[in-house]
């Protein structure tokens, strides 16, 4: 795992590697089978995965779907711990779809409160839109909250995975370019959130400099 804009750079530094790679970012299909003939070409066995739900503290939050040939393989590494590893089947890209379908749900949706919302304060109604959501959408203003706090963590990493997302949904030019300014969006907040601090801001530059970097680049970076 790493930040999704990097996970092909990464892949193509695993050049000596022979073993079984596991590719877990939040990447799309294509990139997906991409990483695996780059990995392959180097002698290893790929496995496609992709990550749903929070971090594995307890049993039932956290999923990592598998898919390939060898999938089932490493699903058995995960039996009797707190992640389930279900194998959606032994096609390379499957469980990257189900990574991009589930993150376009929940990290579009919270995508569009923010925009939401920030509009709504920028023409001055954010109160009025805020007690309108209190009496017909409980919990929204919640959402909203939660949102706002994830994407100013985590927002920098999220660019790259909207961007995987549109390419998902390549073959619908709307939903495509929708997700690229969703990208837009996520990139913006997170060099809002950075501004608030200097160290904060020294270290989104530093880890955007590294997911778009080349493998040459990031063994400077190092």
């Amino acid at each position: 795992m790493c930040p999704p804009g990097a996970a092909a750079d990464v892949a193509a530094a695993m050049r000596a590697f022979a073993g079984t790679y596991v590719d877990a970012n939040a990447v799309s299909p294509g990139t997906a089978r991409a990483i695996g003939a780059t990995v392959a070409a180097a002698g290893a066995t790929f496995v496609d995965g992709g990550i749903v739900g929070s971090p594995p503290r307890r049993p039932g939050t956290t999923r990592l779907y598998l898919s390939g040939p060898s999938a089932d393989t490493v699903a058995t590494l995960f039996a009797q711990t707190v992640v389930e590893a279900p194998v959606v089947s032994g096609r390379i890209g499957d469980a990257s779809a189900v990574k991009m379908a589930y993150a376009a749900w929940t990290k579009g949706t919270a995508a569009l409160v923010l925009a939401v919302r920030e509009t709504a304060r920028a023409e001055g109604v954010e109160e009025a839109l805020v007690a309108e959501w209190a009496r017909s959408v409980p919990g929204l203003a919640d959402a909203h909250a939660r949102a706002q706090r994830a994407a100013a963590a985590k927002g920098w990493r999220w660019v790259a995975e909207m961007e995987e997302i549109a390419a998902f949904l390549g073959e619908d030019p709307a939903a495509r370019e929708m997700f690229l300014g969703i990208a837009k969006l996520y990139e913006r907040i997170a060099e809002g959130a950075a501004k608030q601090s200097p160290a904060a801001a020294a270290e989104l530059d530093a880890l955007l400099q590294f997911c778009s970097a080349s493998p040459t680049a990031q063994s400077k970076v190092g």
